[in-house]
């Protein structure tokens, strides 16, 4: 398993734009499938955008069209691009990676969206 590092969260006003990054400590070329989940106070953890290893890609209804979720095995990066943010959209961001159920997570890093 690969030990897995997010960061760019932070303070943004509604209608701002960040873009998250997870960095693996290995290679992620061969992982089937990564993802971002999300967690807000009080609710449970979901997803928000998954990516397979070929680059296929789903969302979240709450986000299509905001988010683009992205993932360069080369680099062993993931990102995930938001835009249009919404106060709803604050909450604690983790990286995911799933070896055909097997998962690793990361830390998280907190995204606040709030004027």
């Amino acid at each position: 398993q690969v030990q897995l590092v997010e960061s760019g969260g932070g303070l943004v006003q509604p209608g701002g734009s960040l873009r998250l990054s997870c960095g693996a400590s290995g290679s992620i070329a061969s992982i089937p499938a990564m993802g971002w989940y999300r967690q807000a106070p009080g609710k449970q953890r979901e997803l928000v955008a998954g990516i397979t290893r070929r680059g296929l890609t789903n969302y979240a209804d709450s986000v299509k069209g905001r988010f683009t979720i992205s993932r360069d095995n080369a680099k062993n990066m993931l990102y995930l691009q938001m835009n249009s943010l919404k106060p709803d959209d604050t909450a604690v961001y983790y990286c995911n990676a799933d070896w055909f159920g097997i998962n690793s997570w990361g830390r998280g890093t907190l995204v606040t969206v709030s004027s």
